[in-house]
């Protein structure tokens, strides 16, 4: 370890001694101490090698004791899966770890990610009507707009153009405001908030403070429609709910919703274009071959799963798991990529990624009470977007060498910052590229 790692180390020690000595609040750390951080670390597409030999030693592993509770790791499929449907032994209240004392509307900690039964059932309950296929099936036609309207602006800009920036988060970004009723606006600053949720590298003070900011927008939109409801989900849940929900807690409903629904969606349609450039086959099957999408786009969730660690949980009671003795209070995160990259699951070439794979049961949207709501809004995006994006730009091309792709370093949420195509096949006098990992 160098002396800046030293001195990081000794920062971190004495800041959680402080937070102990002091009440325990997440918010607190500028970084997090380099044993929990592997989970969230990446080589191009695929885990650490240590995830593998963790995986193959021990699924459940213990990695650290921070505020006086062991943190485990769960990387193991069958193991990961049990945990997720277990609502018994398990707590998702982070507010255990994040003091809201003093805290004002817009940086308290909720949602439905990080509640328990019953706040959790209450919540879910005004959103599962409106994530149902049948309402879901209205938004067809405005995904498919909005997918041609930028495949015609990058046509627009190209040949080349970054796909991140004219493709991948101006779709869900789009489709999640028409859902909510929001005004297409301050993209650039919704970029880097939705970015800085998930930036782990300044540990709870960068993503506890973007929170604030995002919640805030959104409540300021609830009271604005409040007077006069829009036709999106915040107007719908005002209209049918209105008496029962505040501008703080509709706020916080919808911040889930815009968050879960733009910035997991922007990464998938960024590195899943990216995987479709490099694998002609890939490509080649969405375009000529309708029945093939469904495939190729749960291979892509499964073995992207840019949600790489699901929502932190905390024993409630002493539990065995994976042969562990887990005590209660302890915390658990699971590693939503390990488990999808165990053979157990994907067979004996788990890290390849293979558009002729049979549907998995992967866990990228989680599993259980806290599986992702919006799965099949996600869903319909990306079959819609790949496949237009297949049909209007067969010999789309990557010009960076993956070397040269700035991949997100430490963040929930993986993803590439830029990703420079050329449109109709390879620049001339472009390098040649690495391929992704295929074995």
């Amino acid at each position: 370890m160098g002396a800046l790692g030293r001195v990081k180390r000794r920062v971190g020690q004495a800041l959680l001694e402080r937070s102990m000595r002091d009440g325990i609040d997440l918010r607190r750390l500028r970084f997090l101490p380099d044993a929990v951080t592997m989970p969230f670390q990446r080589d191009g597409l695929d885990p650490l090698p240590e995830m593998a030999e963790v995986r193959a030693a021990e699924p459940v592993t213990k990695l650290a004791t921070l505020f006086g509770r062991g943190v485990w790791l769960v990387s193991g499929y069958a193991e990961a899966r049990a945990a997720l449907a277990d609502s018994t032994s398990w707590s998702n209240d982070i507010g255990q770890l994040v003091s809201q004392q003093g805290r004002s509307a817009e940086e308290q900690i909720g949602g439905l990610g990080m509640t328990d039964p019953p706040l959790h059932t209450a919540l879910r309950r005004y959103l599962t009507p409106e994530f149902t296929m049948r309402r879901l099936a209205r938004l067809e036609p405005v995904i498919e707009r909005i997918v041609a309207a930028r495949l015609d602006a990058m046509e627009a800009a190209g040949p080349e153009v970054d796909l991140v920036r004219e493709f991948a988060f101006p779709v869900p970004f789009e489709v999640i405001c028409e859902l909510l009723g929001l005004p297409v606006a301050d993209r650039e600053r919704f970029l880097e908030l939705g970015v800085a949720r998930f930036d782990l590298s300044q540990g709870g003070v960068g993503v506890f403070g973007a929170a604030a900011h995002t919640r805030e927008f959104l409540i300021t939109a609830v009271a604005e429609q409040r007077e006069a409801p829009g036709d999106g989900l915040i107007g719908a849940l005002l209209v049918e709910h209105g008496d029962e929900l505040d501008d703080v807690t509709l706020g916080g409903i919808a911040d889930g919703v815009f968050l879960g629904g733009y910035e997991t969606s922007a990464s998938m349609l960024a590195l899943g274009a990216y995987l479709l450039a490099e694998d002609p086959d890939a490509m080649d099957l969405l375009r000529r071959d309708p029945e093939s999408v469904d495939r190729v786009v749960e291979e892509l969730l499964r073995h992207l799963t840019v949600v790489q660690l699901a929502f932190l949980r905390f024993a409630t009671v002493d539990v065995e798991l994976g042969g562990q003795q887990i005590k209660a209070g302890d915390a658990v995160g699971i590693s939503l990529l390990g488990a999808n990259r165990d053979p157990a699951l994907a067979g004996d070439l788990p890290d390849a990624f293979d558009p002729h794979r049979a549907p998995t049961r992967h866990l990228a949207f989680g599993h259980g009470m806290h599986r992702c709501v919006g799965a099949e809004l996600a869903r319909m995006e990306l079959r819609i977007a790949l496949r237009a994006l297949a049909h209007r730009f067969p010999d789309l091309a990557v010009t960076a060498d993956r070397d040269d792709l700035e991949f997100r370093k430490l963040s929930a949420v993986y993803g590439v910052e830029a990703l420079p195509v050329h449109l109709h096949g390879a620049a001339a006098g472009t390098a040649p590229r690495s391929s992704p990992s295929r074995c």
